[in-house]
């Protein structure tokens, strides 16, 4: 009969534990072209947390529809922001994968760390395997959402549960469901902020705008649209921000059914026809500069608002890899590993107990630590 488990890395009884922590991110196709598109689109509008269409209809749509057209669109629109490095998303959530070991390292922790994408590459599936392989027992999953949705959160969980579920020995798993109104992380969204304005002067307005998702999931119990709201309003608060100077909106509206209001590019529009002359604009719910921010935020809404009589339109970059940032980003994952063992400390004293154990002669073929 054949395993219901899928093939697992070599195991090796004695090997020594470690605490890992994976990245999670929501992913990008590998190539700015169409073939790559499809393959990305394909992964990412089948999953049931993203469109909540009865399944048989939607599948029709999509690759009846979407599929034969959307694919050579998006790529034209990626091709606009790739980079030498490849995707923005991905070049940025590699880099806050190899700071954040950097900053643990240097707080006292020997954990291993990766990131995975939602859809596309590398996937968590596969870099769940890569640390079982590297001997992690111990794993905490960190999406880069910060606000909690049941369409991008929720997904991240689902697939490390599909994993799970074929997996022979599981590790032992946390998740980080949000860090919305973490002071390190609105910290840092602030003085991204103030860097900008520093250099630039301060706007008539600032725009915050978080990634949009249908309302219906807001009746359906899902707490985005308040987490978002509250991280708007502890930003404008730590900024100082009377509440006639900033406004909370939401972008990137797919379909059409009724999404969180207001929307974004609709509100500059507006703001540029009231005559407002300049507009800066913050994504706080996106940790990396993706396709949403350089291509429709600084790209399209950029041209509405100077298309409508705006004089200056500033986009504010996100994240990324900015000192406080990475800084917020390591005291959200010490806050969740506490009680696991992650000391280079603890490391070096298990790894000397392992060889203490093999050294005393255990059995060919017996496991060490049970003798």
């Amino acid at each position: 009969m054949r395993s219901p488990f899928h093939p697992e890395p070599p195991y090796t009884h004695g090997q020594p534990e470690r605490t890992a922590v994976l990245l999670c991110n929501l992913g990008t196709p590998d190539e700015a072209t169409a073939p790559a598109l499809r393959r990305y689109l394909g992964q990412f509008l089948s999953d049931h947390r993203v469109v909540e269409i009865p399944k048989l209809v939607w599948m029709l749509i999509l690759h009846g529809i979407i599929l034969r057209v959307r694919p050579a669109k998006s790529a034209a629109k990626y091709a606009s922001v790739w980079t030498p490095e490849g995707s923005p998303l991905a070049v940025w959530t590699a880099k806050q994968a190899t700071l954040l070991r950097g900053w643990l390292g240097e707080a006292g922790h020997n954990v291993l760390v990766r990131h995975a994408m939602r859809y596309g590459n590398p996937s968590i599936a596969s870099q769940l395997d890569a640390l079982k392989a590297e001997g992690a027992t111990r794993i905490l999953i960190l999406p880069l959402y910060p606000q909690y949705s049941g369409t991008t959160t929720a997904s991240v969980f689902d697939a490390v549960y599909t994993w799970a579920a074929s997996t022979r020995n599981v590790p032992e798993l946390r998740f980080v469901n949000r860090y919305h109104d973490d002071a390190g992380y609105i910290e840092a969204l602030a003085r991204t902020v103030e860097s900008h304005w520093k250099e630039n002067g301060q706007p008539d307005q600032l725009v915050m705008s978080f990634h949009g998702v249908p309302e219906r999931t807001l009746h359906l119990g899902d707490p985005y649209h308040c987490e978002a709201r509250k991280t708007g309003r502890l930003l404008a608060e730590r900024l100082g921000l009377r509440e006639d100077r900033y406004q909370i909106t939401f972008q990137s509206r797919f379909g059409k059914a009724k999404w969180l209001e207001p929307y974004t590019q609709p509100t500059i529009e507006a703001l540029a026809q009231q005559g407002t002359r300049r507009v800066d604009v913050i994504c706080p719910g996106f940790t990396s500069d993706c396709l949403e921010t350089l291509e429709e935020i600084n790209m399209e809404v950029r041209e509405a608002f100077l298309h409508h009589g705006g004089k200056e339109f500033h986009y504010i970059p996100c994240l990324n890899d900015t000192h406080p940032w990475i800084g917020a980003l390591s005291r959200i994952t010490q806050q969740h590993l506490q009680g696991w063992p992650t000391t280079v400390a603890g490391a070096d004293a298990q790894e000397d107990a392992r060889k203490h154990a093999l050294a005393g002669g255990a059995p060919q073929g017996r496991c060490p630590v049970a003798h």
